[in-house]
């Protein structure tokens, strides 16, 4: 994001004049989700300042300190399992747009579920398929992973701490087939360059 991150960090980057990180925790608490775990890395501490803990949206907040750099993906959630208890957790990256609906997730019996959307022009050749169970799969047609998830904390219990992508245990777990899959076709954005930041707030401005 070049200089619009060189002071803050990219889930404080406004869409509508709201950070995009505070678009998630309304929502969240809106679909009846009341604990938020937040991992915090590259100037974690303004994010802190900014949400506080979660009193004005009715959830409580709890913060994983990462430290810099990041542990990625994977490592980060392993290093917020102390936080995240023992019952299904959703993930979401702090960095999309969109108007799924999270209760969709809780009410669906928060099986480990990945929610995967029609590929954009950045990412044409998609991630992952879905088969005629309904669970995700690796074979065409593929789809884009939409950084929105239910996992148990149970399947990361096994990884050692430290930096690690999620994707090779995406693979695995699909090999597997344990995850479900829901296709969303509703309004979704990885806002991750200055040029989607602009479409995020120039489609905001017209709702």
């Amino acid at each position: 994001m070049g200089a619009l991150t060189a002071l803050a960090p990219k889930p404080l980057l406004s869409v509508a004049g709201v950070p995009l990180i505070e678009h998630h925790v309304a929502a969240l608490a809106a679909s009846g989700i009341d604990e938020v775990v937040i991992n915090l890395s590259y100037r974690g501490t303004q994010i802190r300042e900014h949400l506080g803990y979660g009193d004005r949206f009715g959830v409580a907040i709890h913060y994983s300190e990462e430290g810099e750099p990041p542990l990625e993906t994977a490592g980060g959630i392993v290093h917020a399992l102390p936080l995240l208890g023992s019952e299904p957790f959703l993930l979401l990256n702090s960095d999309v747009f969109t108007d799924f609906d999270y209760g969709t997730l809780v009410r669906g019996g928060r099986e480990p579920t990945l929610v995967l959307v029609p590929n954009p022009d950045h990412n044409p050749r998609g991630d992952f398929g879905i088969d005629a169970a309904g669970l995700v799969s690796a074979h065409a047609p593929l789809y884009t992973y939409a950084g929105i998830a239910v996992f148990t904390p149970q399947s990361f219990a096994a990884l050692v701490p430290g930096r690690r992508p999620l994707k090779p245990w995406l693979d695995a777990a699909i090999a597997r087939r344990e995850l479900r899959a829901v296709l969303f076709g509703g309004r979704w954005l990885d806002v991750g360059t200055p040029e989607r930041l602009e479409v995020a707030r120039a489609i905001a401005s017209r709702r």
